[in-house]
């Protein structure tokens, strides 16, 4: 017995709706979650088989890649202007998540790259690299300046 579940996600800001589907293809389960990491990870807990998920690249895409890449078998990340959704029926979260959920089902979706950590991580130390550095200059050219107004005080050229 196959206990594949097939998981489309549409996911916004502040919630997710969520489609399941089962190793048929047959609609089993729709919920609408928080987006926040221990909802969304507690609802995951509590499904059993082997778990494919997928959703849109979005602002959130590459955080929730993090978050379910431990605990599915699957994780795919898709490029919404291939999907074409809300071609059947009504535009709306709930649909999205459906057709999401049925287009992973058929193998019909192309995974847009999420790379493990490193590339991430990288791009998180260069850009910190880049503030302390803008940071560092700033607060420099605050002390060669300060120091030429003591050294313009002390010599008697400027009163206070």
């Amino acid at each position: 017995m196959n206990d594949a579940k097939y998981i489309g996600l549409d996911v916004h800001q502040a919630t997710i709706s969520v489609a399941i589907l089962d190793s048929a293809g047959k609609l089993v389960m729709e919920a609408i979650l928080e987006t926040k990491a221990e909802t969304i990870l507690q609802f995951i807990r509590g499904l059993r088989g082997s778990l494919h998920v997928t959703f849109e690249e979005g602002t959130c895409a590459a955080w929730l890649h993090d978050l379910l890449k431990p605990h599915v078998t699957q994780v795919l990340v898709c490029d919404p202007r291939k999907n074409n959704l809300g071609k059947v029926g009504n535009k709306n979260d709930r649909n999205d998540a459906r057709e999401l959920a049925e287009l992973l089902y058929r193998g019909n979706l192309k995974s847009v790259y999420h790379g493990e950590y490193g590339m991430r991580t990288l791009k998180e130390l260069a850009r910190s690299y880049l503030a302390i550095t803008r940071d560092l200059t700033r607060v420099m050219r605050l002390c060669v300046s300060k120091r030429g107004e003591n050294s313009l005080l002390k010599a008697g050229n400027i009163s206070r």
